[in-house]
This record gives C-alpha cells, structure tokens and sequence, in this order.
C-alpha cells in the first residue's frame, strides 16, 4: 500500500465537520440535487432528458425553496422567544 492510498483512507476516518454557518450551509445543495435527480429518474413514466432536466430543477428548486423559507420561520420564532 503507498503512502497516497494510507492517505485517501485516513480520511474516511474522520467524519467532516459541518457547521451551521452559510457557507456550510452549501453543501446541502449537492445533497438536494442528488434526492431531485433519483426521485424523479424512479417516478418519471417515461424519461425524455428535456423532459427530466426540467422536472429535476423544478423539484431542486421547490425543495430549496421550502427549505429556505422553513429556516426563515425557524428562525422568526426562536428570534421572537428570545426578546
């Protein structure tokens, strides 16, 4: 084994730290593309790539959508507890 492959696998040892800073908040995009994708290549009928781009971005969009305004109630009612 060399010394790049001990390398590449030391670093599934150690979990990635996510925090709930904005820029973090990114690597959510790539997961809610990757469910938008496999949800609608397992539930499209018929899959015509025209068709399955803009199906996928529709529900990407609506996902990040919801997740944005969710995270702005959330956030409107922890800011109205605490004053």
């Amino acid at each position: 084994m060399s010394i790049t492959d001990a390398l590449v696998m030391a670093t599934f040892t150690v979990p990635e730290k996510i925090t709930t800073d904005p820029q973090s908040m990114l690597w959510l995009l790539p997961l809610v593309a990757a469910i938008a994708i496999v949800y609608k290549a397992t539930k499209l009928p018929e899959i015509k790539i025209a068709n399955f781009v803009k199906e996928s971005v529709l529900l990407f969009g609506s996902i990040v959508i919801f997740m944005f305004v969710t995270a702005l109630v959330l956030y409107s009612i922890a800011w109205l507890i605490i004053e």
